[in-house]
């Protein structure tokens, strides 16, 4: 018994240790998410902010969605708004798939509630050092109507990730 114990808490030690050491992830750089509830008001701008000092590395930028089964489209499209440390602003009309064609959400979850790291700009170098704020809303619209949908239902959380090259 005594036996069993030793190796029950040399497997636990392990395990903790490895949990740890895959945890630090030196490419990460900004990570954040923020709730919308159950549903993404149109009108609901997510706003992330970040210090970059760093002009010289490449990046790649993540939109993070988690939506569950409540989310009624096969798509989603986003607007995307960079504004840099001069109050200049890039502005991205972006468009990616959040279903199969049968229905079935796309991204990670073992639940019906998934998370989709979508691709939002790769090999990306900050012009200047600063503060950077990045924008991020919906623009969907129902088939044939000009109005765009003022609540996204199924839209739990937006994030945006930055992982250095």
């Amino acid at each position: 018994m005594e036996m069993q114990t030793k190796i029950n808490k040399r497997l636990f030690a392990l395990l903790a240790l490895s949990i740890f050491i895959s945890s630090c992830n030196d490419k990460h750089f900004f990570d954040e998410f923020q709730s919308t509830g159950s549903s993404w008001k149109q009108d609901d701008i997510k706003k992330f902010t970040f210090q970059q000092t760093d002009t010289i590395s490449s990046y790649d930028m993540f939109i993070n969605i988690r939506n569950n089964s409540s989310y009624p489209f096969g798509n989603i499209y986003l607007i995307a708004k960079v504004f840099a440390p001069d109050g200049k602003a890039q502005v991205d009309t972006l468009q990616y798939q959040m279903a199969n064609p049968d229905g079935t959400l796309l991204g990670n979850g073992f639940t019906d509630t998934k998370e989709s790291k979508l691709w939002f700009r790769e090999n990306y170098r900050f012009k200047k050092a600063g503060v950077y704020t990045v924008e991020l809303e919906h623009a969907i619209r129902k088939v044939g109507d000009s109005v765009g949908v003022s609540e996204l239902e199924g839209v739990t959380d937006i994030g945006f990730r930055i992982e250095k090259k």
